[in-house]
């Protein structure tokens, strides 16, 4: 997804003929291209290597904070679940779930922090701590090449449908939706850069932009800021339906936690 308020101002320029353009749909399944196969042979090399990945800083405090001993009940993540290699094999993959007790989607962060004040009797870790992203990019890593499974129930369609409705919605001053840019334009350039799918296959990300890790909700939020729309809350039910939806439109494709991008 691109981002940067040079690049909006520029999308501001040439909006009406974006808007304009003739909608070409949802991508078909032969046509999921993810960001890694549009980004340069560089940043491919730098996501490849763990040496020189620099979200793999991310995924060591991870493991560390996997063992800690957190909360009232002095429980650690492997105290519950063993090791993370094992236990936590191809759960990214299914993310976000449907919660059968809350009865609406949940994604790993927020799996993550319900698992810390039920089980461990510890608060609840901020949205883009360095904790919680820490926690989510280990976790996320232990399914890196399994394909990305939404399943394809009742139970899920409505809420893929809202997220959907949010992503294929004219929003902002720019009066643009995400399925503008990423289902009609992707492929194409703008502001010299690749506009891609915009597949959440590998977040966390580490965004040479950023110069950190970040979360797929704080990039959703970029774009948002970008279309000059109001932007959703973290954890607003708008962003983990959104988040669903996204997931659901790239199944089939490989995990690439921690994923590199510009």
């Amino acid at each position: 997804m691109i981002e940067g308020p040079r690049r909006w101002c520029f999308l501001a320029a040439i909006g009406f003929a974006v808007v304009a353009a003739a909608q070409a749909g949802e991508i078909p399944a032969s046509d999921r291209r993810t960001d890694y196969q549009l980004m340069s042979p560089e940043l491919r090399q730098m996501q490849d290597d763990d040496t020189v990945n620099p979200g793999m800083l991310w995924v060591l405090d991870g493991e560390a904070l996997w063992e800690r001993k957190e909360g009232s009940q002095g429980k650690s993540c492997a105290d519950c679940h063993g090791g993370a290699a094992a236990s936590m094999k191809g759960v990214a993959a299914r993310y976000p779930t449907i919660d059968p007790k809350l009865g609406q989607p949940i994604d790993l962060e927020g799996r993550i922090n319900a698992c810390r004040t039920v089980h461990q009797g510890a608060p609840p870790l901020d949205f883009e701590s360095k904790e919680l992203l820490a926690l989510t990019v280990y976790v996320a890593r232990q399914s890196k090449g399994l394909p990305i499974d939404i399943p394809d129930n009742p139970a899920t369609a409505r809420f893929v449908d809202a997220g959907r409705s949010i992503f294929e919605r004219r929003q902002g001053q720019l009066n643009l939706s995400c399925a503008q840019c990423h289902d009609d334009n992707w492929g194409q350039k703008l502001a010299g850069a690749t506009i891609p799918q915009g597949h959440p296959n590998g977040y966390p990300v580490y965004r040479l932009e950023w110069q950190s890790l970040g979360s797929l909700q704080r990039r959703l939020r970029n774009c948002l800021f970008g279309m000059r729309a109001e932007p959703y809350a973290y954890g607003a039910s708008e962003m983990t339906e959104l988040e669903l939806f996204l997931a659901w439109r790239a199944r089939g494709l490989a995990i690439e936690t921690p994923a590199v991008r510009p």
